[in-house]
């Protein structure tokens, strides 16, 4: 209640917080994420909100800064996008960074810069700092210079949020060989009982916006990774291999954006690791079960990469504003990826939209669907697609379109 308190005095009284960002490079505590956030939408009132989608295990609130010419609210044809940092309790970057961006988002608005005022203008933008701010906060009383390399990791259970969602992996793959459904897989029975808080927000989250791009932060490495996060087959000598999605080029594209545009993850060679182009298929890397990336791809309309972003997983605190200047135009770039391919609405023969109908691009098997407003968003690659429309008690709809390397192409 206090926190909440606080919250809400911060939003009350115009300069209460301070605001000097431009030299404010340190490590976040819990207030003092909730305060920065709080002072963000102080400053610029009309194009952010903050949300809570639910509790931690210890009952933080885990907060959502939004940016959007109309916050609140879903504008037909307008992409959501989500940052989500701070997943692994002790990789703390991702969390700073996402503080640093939505302050920067801010100051550049208010400052009248073009290209962050027509993305705000465009897009519906999701920032969530912190995932697991229980486990940070574990991490934190151990501090930059003693920190284990598991401690703070888990939630305050000690339950890795990112092998915690539900295995939707085996059963696409079961689907692949059967020809069965390649998207929006279904949850299995009492899901909801076998996950834990922190995810449990996150899924209910997905569900209720559709999310068309998204990246997750975490550290120990410098590297993009793309779905697949599971390999199909077991371990041949000790080695995984590599799982494609059906997006696999796609999925590259959106790796190499964020990598080519960091200061150094693109040149491959980092703590002690070469990734060729500073990206890696999550399978080849190492296989792992139950992760939130491969989820979004298999359950929702949402393409999501893993942005792993520091050798050191508590980087100290003179080291946030070079890791700052290093992401900030990675950061801007791949949101900015949320508009290429193709968008729409689907209507009826009376002008009504239709949601939950299905669309489908030849020769690649994964599906999206549109939202309840009829609006659907397809990423693609530049090229020449044939593109069908289908729900049930309709007639499917099949048009052929191309696609350029500019704004999304609306069909």
């Amino acid at each position: 209640m206090a926190l909440d308190l606080l919250a809400w005095l911060c939003a009350l009284v115009p300069g209460l917080m301070g605001v000097a960002w431009g030299s404010d490079f340190r490590h976040h505590r819990y207030e003092d994420m909730v305060r920065a956030l709080f002072a963000v939408q102080n400053e610029c009132p009309f194009i952010t909100r903050i949300y809570s989608i639910g509790r931690s295990v210890e009952g933080r609130h885990l907060y959502v800064l939004e940016f959007s010419d109309n916050p609140g609210i879903h504008e037909a044809l307008e992409p959501e996008f989500k940052y989500v940092g701070n997943m692994h309790g002790n990789e703390v970057l991702g969390r700073e960074l996402l503080i640093k961006l939505a302050q920067f988002l801010c100051e550049e608005y208010r400052a009248g810069n073009q290209r962050i005022t027509q993305l705000i203008y465009d897009t519906r933008i999701h920032i969530m700092p912190s995932m697991n701010p229980d486990g940070y906060e574990v991490a934190a009383r151990q501090g930059p210079e003693l920190n284990g390399y598991l401690v703070g990791r888990g939630n305050a259970r000690e339950i890795d949020l990112n092998r915690n969602f539900p295995d939707l992996n085996a059963l696409m793959y079961y689907y692949e060989k059967t020809n069965g459904r390649n998207h929006h897989l279904p949850l299995p029975d009492n899901w909801e009982q076998q996950v834990e808080p922190e995810t449990l927000s996150v899924i209910k989250w997905m569900q209720n916006y559709n999310f068309v791009l998204s990246a997750n932060l975490h550290g120990g490495a410098v590297v993009a990774n793309y779905p697949f996060d599971k390999s199909r087959d077991p371990r041949i000598r000790g080695r995984t291999t590599y799982a494609a999605t059906a997006d696999d080029k796609l999925f590259r594209k959106l790796a190499r954006t964020y990598s080519y545009a960091h200061s150094w993850m693109h040149k491959g060679w980092n703590c002690g690791d070469y990734f060729d182009e500073g990206i890696t298929n999550g399978a080849s890397w190492y296989s792992l079960s139950k992760g939130m990336q491969d989820f979004n791809y298999l359950y929702t309309n949402c393409f999501e990469i893993t942005l792993e972003l520091s050798c050191d997983k508590f980087p100290p605190a003179s080291a946030l504003h070079r890791e700052w200047l290093a992401n900030r135009e990675a950061l801007i770039s791949y949101l900015e990826q949320v508009h290429h391919g193709i968008k729409g609405i689907v209507y009826d023969e009376n002008n009504n939209p239709v949601g939950k109908a299905e669309i489908s691009v030849a020769g690649i098997n994964h599906d999206v669907t549109s939202g309840v407003d009829g609006d659907y968003f397809r990423l693609l690659l530049s090229g020449t697609y044939t593109v069908t429309a289908s729900a049930p008690g309709y007639l499917p709809s099949t048009t052929t379109v191309t696609v350029g390397p500019a704004e999304a192409t609306v069909v």
